[in-house]
């Protein structure tokens, strides 16, 4: 058996290098789908922020904040448990509100408006 040159093994290494990289961003592009389909329609819990709860149940965030009474920009980081204890509202409140408004975001009710426009920004 005839041994590999220097040429090959560099050849077999980029090959391997390549390869590993490749696969590398195929499991970073593919772990948030398989999250969120395990994801979906979570009930709600006072560790989930907005976002989180926008992203599980398919609604705008914008449709979320205005249930709450918040501005949608910036995005509120906060988790609801802080939202609620702010607000002087229970979870249980909270929650409530949140699902109304989801809900209403989704068919056979018409599509939420958009987002009102940013305040700061000029055309």
């Amino acid at each position: 058996m005839k041994k590999f040159g220097w040429r090959q093994a560099m050849v077999a290494v980029a090959f391997l290098l390549s390869l590993s990289v490749a696969i590398f961003f195929v499991v970073r592009a593919v772990r948030p789908v398989i999250y969120w389909h395990y994801h979906q329609d979570e009930p709600i819990r006072g560790w989930m922020n907005v976002g989180y709860v926008a992203h599980s149940y398919h609604v705008p965030p914008h449709v979320l904040y205005r249930a709450l009474g918040l501005p949608h920009k910036p995005p509120d980081k906060r988790p609801l448990r802080e939202i609620a204890k702010a607000q002087n509202r229970s979870m249980n409140e909270i929650r409530a509100l949140l699902m109304d408004a989801i809900v209403h975001a989704r068919p056979p009710y018409p599509p939420p408006p958009p987002p009102p426009p940013d305040s700061g920004s000029s055309p």
